[in-house]
């Protein structure tokens, strides 16, 4: 994916020399779960999947411009159609963050780019996202930027234990996405 900037972030293509930087967040218990995968046990499997982020081309890091680290993940992930969404444009986003950098506005500030670069640069007509129900960060990004709540629904999920869990899903379409801008203008 081609590099997009913001006033504070890089938004680039993973490098296996990334790995530490993804492994220092992606063996936290905060950070995992969250996004419905296990922490990683070590370094190595970090690097396995930057290979698959690098193979799939659909995941940026997120570099810290001021420290040069990588202290995120933000992806744009194809999907399968259900019916409402058949001829759409359309890619799913989800995003990460290093617990050591949340509430700083990185996350909100990647999203607002990657939000413009779906609309403007891949022409997206539909951008999805979701979050799990005790996952309250998340949903005020979501919220902050109009996406509007489709449905939620029990997923099973067996990371730790097996248990069922409410995943919240939402859509901001292009339309949607340009008008809150001439809004906010």
């Amino acid at each position: 994916m081609k590099e997009i900037e913001t006033e504070r972030l890089i938004l680039r293509n993973w490098n296996l020399s990334d790995s530490k930087d993804l492994f220092e967040y992606a063996k936290s218990d905060l950070v995992g779960p969250n996004a419905g995968w296990l922490p990683h046990k070590n370094e190595e499997e970090s690097k396995k999947i930057i290979n698959m982020f690098i193979k799939n081309d659909d995941v940026f890091a997120i570099e810290l411009k001021s420290e040069k680290k990588v202290i995120g993940s933000i992806g744009i992930h194809r999907s399968k159609s259900d019916e409402k969404d058949r001829g759409l444009n359309h890619r799913i986003i989800g995003y990460v963050l290093n617990p050591n950098y949340w509430g700083r506005g990185f996350a909100t500030e990647a999203v607002e780019r990657v939000l413009d670069f779906c609309f403007n640069d891949m022409n997206l007509d539909l951008v999805c996202c979701g979050h799990f129900e005790d996952n309250l960060k998340s949903k005020k990004i979501i919220e902050k930027f109009g996406f509007s709540f489709k449905f939620k629904k029990g997923i099973l999920f067996k990371l730790f234990e097996e248990k069922i869990i409410t995943v919240y899903h939402y859509s901001l379409s292009k339309y949607d996405y340009n008008r809150s801008l001439s809004h906010s203008k």
